[in-house]
């Protein structure tokens, strides 16, 4: 009995020393392997965007196939051929009914930014003590001679950018075509036990984008049309073309409304001071419409992301994934929300009250 035990303690004793040697070198190996994984994340970041951008496209033209699969009985691909016809069709009747006014207030539009600019700084230089702060004005106008160089060295790589375009719109389609074989294939890398809940937390995602998207192109159709309205009101040159702007950086959250705001109020500042001052508060108001009652009602049940989370999102997705990141930062937080409320929160945590956007 006592020979049994001191054996039973040798054997204990011996395999003591090991699992701290197993598990020194597992963590070094994950250490390892989590470098090598930021780096590949960081190398190859174009990649998974563009990969992330074909999925938004597939997204996109599944929210349009669906109905002509449950109404016609199509198959998909059929169906997904169908809705890349619409989405063509209406950019084609948008540009056939308003293309020939949007260029040419587009045009107006670029020549009277000049004029703005250059009426606020007579505005600026005939106040008093405006010396110092017309200087740095100034100094901002070279800056901005600068950017207008590298703006046309990127209008030289406008063709590369339609064929990463094209691309995009390519993986698009075939991921729309058979969406759940692309899944199956990710989730073939997983295990057998883990595939079903995997398999629920991606279609969570999907959900969520679709329902994202449907609420931020009505908001971006909204806001935009509310803003060229208002400035046709107000008396703003241009009107339809910053409207246009408007609607097409209400795409980007945070940053969009801010960057199409600056050029509506030089355009206004040609006008006049009040004309300008009542561009803003246009500006103003309406972006209040939009954060507190138009995005809310849009995204109520939807895919409501918290606006704190949006917010960072756009800083550091953008910081490490630069102008690309802050395009996709929004749809991105909100599949990586879904993730961490699934996986971590609901898995995990055991959270009774944890709900992910586009969970059923």
């Amino acid at each position: 009995m006592f020979g049994l035990g001191r054996r039973g303690g040798g054997v204990g004793a011996a395999g003591g020393g090991d699992p701290w040697k197993g598990r020194l070198a597992f963590g070094a190996v994950v250490l390892v392997a989590a470098y090598f994984a930021v780096q590949l994340v960081i190398t190859l970041q174009t990649l998974w965007l563009l990969i992330f951008g074909a999925v938004v496209v597939a997204v996109i033209l599944r929210a349009l196939a669906d109905p002509i699969v449950r109404w016609f009985k199509a198959p998909d691909p059929l169906a997904v051929f169908l809705s890349l016809l619409i989405v063509v069709a209406v950019l084609a009747g948008v540009l056939t009914l308003f293309g020939a006014q949007i260029v040419e207030q587009v045009a107006a539009l670029s020549a009277v930014v000049p004029q703005g600019w250059a009426q606020v700084q007579s505005w600026i230089q005939a106040q008093p003590y405006a010396g110092q702060l017309f200087e740095q004005l100034q100094g901002l106008g070279d800056r901005a001679g600068q950017a207008l160089q590298v703006a046309q060295r990127f209008a030289l790589s406008f063709a590369s950018g339609v064929t990463t375009l094209v691309l995009v719109v390519v993986a698009g389609v075939f991921l729309a075509i058979k969406p759940a074989k692309s899944r199956e294939g990710l989730l073939a890398l997983a295990p057998m036990q883990h595939r079903p809940r995997l398999r629920e937390v991606l279609d969570s995602c999907g959900h969520a984008l679709k329902g994202w998207l449907k609420a931020q192109l009505f908001s971006m159709i909204l806001v935009g049309t509310l803003t060229g309205v208002g400035l046709a009101v107000i008396g703003v040159p241009s009107a339809l073309g910053l409207g246009l702007l408007t609607g097409l950086a209400q795409f980007v959250p945070i940053v969009g409304p801010i960057v199409s705001t600056v050029p509506a109020v030089l355009v206004g500042a040609t006008q006049g001071w009040e004309t300008a001052l009542m561009t803003l508060a246009l500006y103003v108001v309406v972006s209040q419409l939009e954060s507190n009652f138009i995005t809310p009602m849009v995204q109520k049940n939807v895919a409501n992301l918290p606006v704190v989370l949006g917010i960072f999102a756009v800083v550091g997705i953008g910081t490490l994934f630069g102008p690309l990141g802050v395009l996709f930062a929004t749809p991105l937080a909100l599949v990586l929300h879904t993730l961490v409320t699934m996986l971590y929160r609901q898995d995990v945590l055991k959270d009774p009250d944890a709900r992910a956007p586009g969970q059923r």
